[in-house]
């Protein structure tokens, strides 16, 4: 059998391979095929290949072969990267933006000049990529100077992109191009006071993720299966959301993984709230919980959790498996899964505050404002397989507190039936008009 295109992600745990083929200009998906993740085993397109083979016997096929093969991967510690810029609530705060829009898994943060032992702590980490920030444009310019020199430094030896003031992009390049380091310059971030510029950097730091993928973990032979693109899971998640927002509206993508648990928000500021924010928000905005995967973390998510619904639910996390396969396992998971999504909504949402002044009380919002939300879709394994993910997700906007700027109760909450959001986000890349036709064919379909 021969198809037009196999779009692999290469999660942290899963590995998922979906095929479509072309009929009259578009994709239609044909199946998938699913096969744990092989980084243990230093190897990840060994998981590629054993959920090729999941996808021969879904098709009931002896042979497949396809004409193009892209791919998202957050396996092996996904994007890696550590963000360097001036004032925490300013350049700091937009550069983070970018690399968590871009897909990024931020370990390390730092804010003013670099010091000896944050250089150590960047070592520690071996980050994929530096991000260097800092600076309005024509503004400050020694501290960056010196923290460009002082990155000079590492033994390390990672791409570095530089966002920050434009007056100094030729000295910064001159200084990383003399240590023989690999710069990148890109639009500044944050260009004036109350100003995001993230899209730029995004793209950017996904070009740069696919040239060095080959260097990651486990990732050494990628390019033996994979011809076309490969971006990060949560980028292909958030291209994917950006997308049904042009459907659908101001929407939300809940994707909760065994790793992490993202939040993506695609929409404007409401009326109510838009003249009382105290600080810009990208248009298209990711939050990252490091802690709440429902397989990796479980043992902090279940700190969380108010109620367990086993008695001896210590021993069956204990033993829990990347795969459930018990009735006792399902309904510990679905009870992960409900504890790290609240956890991650309440996180993800800007929050309104009171200011007693002698006039009276003044409302004031800081954070994302997600309350003109009109649609809701899940993805990840832990929803897409939980018993009644739709009702629990309601179940959380109508018990959170009050202040957080959330969607209201009544917002239409949809499924990714098929697990294909972040395949559509990559396809996107390569094949734009065909995405968004096959997005809207499975909207139609109710399949998003």
């Amino acid at each position: 059998m021969n198809v037009e295109l196999l779009v692999g992600e290469i999660g942290s745990t899963t590995t998922l391979v979906h095929a479509f083929e072309m009929s009259e200009g578009s994709l239609i998906w044909l199946g998938k095929g699913i096969s744990e993740t092989t980084v243990d085993q230093e190897d990840v397109s060994i998981g590629l290949y054993h959920a090729i083979e999941n996808l021969k016997t879904e098709l009931n096929v002896a042979d497949l072969q396809w004409n193009r093969f892209m791919a998202a991967s957050s396996a092996a510690g996904g994007l890696k990267m550590t963000v360097h810029g001036l004032v925490w609530d300013m350049t700091v705060k937009a550069a983070k933006e970018a690399a968590l829009g871009a897909g990024a898994n931020i370990r390390y943060i730092t804010a003013g000049l670099l010091s000896e032992d944050d250089l150590k702590q960047i070592e520690e980490v071996r980050p994929n990529i530096i991000l260097l920030a800092g600076g309005v444009d024509y503004g400050e310019r020694n501290t960056i100077l010196s923290n460009a020199r002082s990155l000079c430094n590492l033994s390390i030896h990672p791409p570095i992109i530089y966002a920050g003031n434009k007056e100094i992009q030729r000295q910064i390049q001159e200084i990383f191009e003399n240590a023989n380091r690999e710069c990148l310059i890109c639009d500044n971030v944050y260009p004036t006071i109350d100003q995001l510029h993230v899209e730029p950097l995004r793209k950017r730091i996904q070009e740069v993720f696919e040239k060095h993928i080959i260097d990651a973990a486990g990732m050494s032979k990628i390019r033996e299966l994979i011809d076309g693109s490969i971006i990060p899971v949560p980028a292909a998640v958030n291209l994917a959301a950006q997308m049904y927002y042009q459907i659908k509206g101001p929407c939300m993508v809940i994707d909760i993984g065994g790793a992490t648990s993202d939040v993506h928000s695609v929409s404007e500021d409401s009326e109510r709230y838009r003249h009382v924010m105290t600080s810009p928000e990208p248009f298209a905005k990711r939050t990252v919980e490091g802690d709440m995967g429902v397989y990796k973390n479980r043992m902090i998510v279940a700190q969380h959790m108010t109620d367990p619904p086993v008695s001896d639910w210590h021993d069956v996390l204990v033993d829990l498996p990347a795969v459930v396969k018990t009735k006792h396992q399902r309904e510990l998971v679905d009870r992960l899964t409900q504890t790290a999504a609240f956890v991650a909504l309440s996180r993800h949402a800007g929050k309104i505050h009171y200011l007693y002044l002698q006039s009276g009380r003044k409302t004031m919002a800081s954070g994302k404002d997600c309350s003109a939300v009109k649609t809701i879709l899940l993805t990840g394994g832990a929803l897409i397989y939980h018993k009644d993910p739709i009702e629990m997700i309601q179940k959380i906007l109508k018990t959170t507190d009050p202040t957080l700027l959330l969607p209201k109760d009544d917002v239409e909450v949809n499924l990714d039936k098929q697990y294909l959001l972040s395949a559509i986000g990559v396809i996107s890349l390569e094949y734009p008009n065909e995405a968004k036709n096959l997005m809207n064919d499975l909207i139609a379909r109710k399949q998003l």
